[in-house]
């Protein structure tokens, strides 16, 4: 029995690594198809504009804050894939962006929105994994758990999506006030961040039905 339950650990642990590093490397395809990138990644791309660091060590200081929030007030939420998500995400989507740009040179308009199709079905077939494995969630998700189930503030559909505009405010504001140009915006916040706010859903849950959850009830 004991050996069965660490054998359903490590499958859940890689599921989580896996889930992670596609998720990761989805981001990296949202930035070369440049039509916008998740919420999240919306306010981390101003704030990449504005703070002249790499982007990897960026990701860990404000996931390092969001973490400390959530120690604070609910850390029922903060697990193996937290820790995960924190220190490889930034740095694999980066390692993904900087790789790609030597690939695909001055892509054209179909070639971006190619990008952004597969950068949404890769990001939701990654999120499958990474939930199903149910580790602890990332810093960011953690927040909009914590303001509805701990807080009592809201459902979370709705709070969920008051943080994913303050995030992409912030993320346009800083932008901005970093120099960015105002026709750049839709890179960060275009038809990508819309897609990625309100219809990823229904295609995670196809990917956690017919893939993730089979997969981990499979033989351990």
């Amino acid at each position: 029995m004991q050996k069965a339950k660490t054998k359903g650990l490590a499958k859940r642990i890689c599921m989580s690594f896996f889930g992670v590093i596609i998720c990761a490397i989805s981001v990296g395809i949202f930035k070369i198809a440049a039509l916008g990138v998740d919420p999240f990644q919306s306010f981390m791309a101003g704030l990449d504009k504005l703070i002249p660091i790499d982007f990897g060590l960026l990701y860990i200081i404000v996931n390092v804050l969001l973490l400390s929030f959530a120690l604070v007030f609910d850390r029922h939420y903060i697990g193996i894939a937290t820790f995960i998500n924190l220190f490889l995400l930034g740095y694999i989507t980066q390692f993904t962006y900087e790789y790609l740009q030597t690939v695909i040179v001055n892509p054209t308009i179909v070639i971006r929105v190619l990008c952004l199709v597969i950068g949404v079905v890769i990001i939701c077939f990654g999120s499958a994994f990474y939930m199903t494995a149910d580790l602890g969630v990332s810093t960011y998700d953690a927040v909009a758990l914590i303001i509805c189930n701990t807080w009592k503030k809201g459902k979370f559909q709705y709070v969920r999506i008051i943080t994913d505009l303050v995030c992409v405010i912030l993320g346009v504001t800083l932008f901005i006030i970093a120099g960015g140009k105002l026709a750049a915006i839709p890179t960060i916040a275009g038809i990508g961040t819309i897609i990625t706010a309100f219809f990823m859903g229904p295609l995670i849950e196809f990917f956690n039905v017919h893939i993730a959850r089979p997969f981990l009830k499979g033989k351990n």
